[in-house]
């Protein structure tokens, strides 16, 4: 069996998290049109007859303004040395920037196998990708792949150059594990996907979910009561709208996200508190988002 660690790579809003539910076929990472959706490495785990896949989906590259932010590329930083695939994800809109350079810089240094999945193809003719192509070639990267997420175009193909990377053993997981994030991480992940979702501007970013508790009933509904934490009281106006329709409204989201991901019914109870600059405080971070 060939098995081995695949990285996850690129700027925000390319399309990773999309990608990485394509390849796994079920929708565990989140996806929203907004940048820096993701803020964990996402682990994904594809096993098939003759080969494990472990995906590291890691959050958008990004220059740090807050402590959350340093947390975010300290993920990517450790997902670049645990892979033993590095799958470099960008558009097709032009050539790499000063950030993706950056990271291509890194990624040369570690000289491991490398693939280019040039994602979006079908929002540009073809013209547009074959100057790509050459670009990339001309860095010295010979294994590129155009692909879109969205319309399922080139993911077999990209599936079996990854493959071909990895090395013969022994599986790393039990093959009928999807994660190893447990269903506590992955409810407040939907709830802030919902949140990503329905509200514009800076609420999504300012606001982090904790679940604080999480009861299976058998012949029942499973209860799950979590809190979204924002940072000023006019947000947490705003996550709760008018007359608390808002909220209503993001809880039904989120629950039935919740429900099919669980694949029961789910009694979802959400309450909003002012955390002020939470995206400043480590203990926080590390305690909440993080868990240690």
């Amino acid at each position: 069996m060939k098995v081995g660690y695949c990285g996850i790579f690129g700027k925000p809003n390319v399309g990773k998290s999309l990608l990485l539910n394509r390849l796994l076929n079920t929708p565990i990472s989140i996806v929203s049109p907004k940048p820096q959706t993701t803020r964990h490495k996402i682990l994904g785990i594809l096993s098939e007859k003759d080969y494990q896949i472990v995906f590291l989906d890691t959050p958008g590259l990004l220059k740090p303004k807050y402590l959350l932010h340093e947390f975010m590329s300290k993920e990517i930083d450790e997902s670049l040395e645990s892979a033993d695939v590095v799958l470099f994800v960008c558009e097709p809109f032009g050539p790499p920037d000063d950030l993706e350079n950056e990271i291509i810089s890194k990624i040369k240094e570690k000289n491991k196998p490398t693939l280019i999945a040039i994602n979006k193809i079908d929002l540009v003719k073809k013209d547009f990708i074959l100057p790509l192509i050459d670009t990339y070639n001309q860095m010295g990267f010979s294994e590129i792949y155009p692909i879109s997420a969205l319309k399922n175009l080139g993911i077999e193909e990209l599936k079996e150059g990854i493959v071909k990377h990895l090395k013969e053993g022994e599986p790393y997981y039990e093959t009928d594990m999807l994660s190893e994030k447990n269903e506590r991480f992955f409810v407040s992940e939907f709830i802030r996907e919902a949140i990503f979702n329905l509200y514009g501007e800076e609420i999504p970013y300012c606001t982090t979910v904790e679940v604080e508790e999480f009861k299976e009933r058998e012949g029942g509904k499973d209860y799950i009561r979590a809190t979204i934490y924002v940072e000023k009281p006019s947000q947490k106006k705003i996550i709760i709208g008018k007359d608390g329709k808002a909220l209503k409204k993001l809880g039904t989201m989120a629950r039935k996200r919740i429900e099919a991901f669980l694949g029961k019914e789910v009694y979802l109870e959400l309450w909003v508190r002012v955390k002020e600059n939470w995206r400043k405080d480590a203990q926080f971070i590390k305690k909440t988002i993080y868990g240690f």
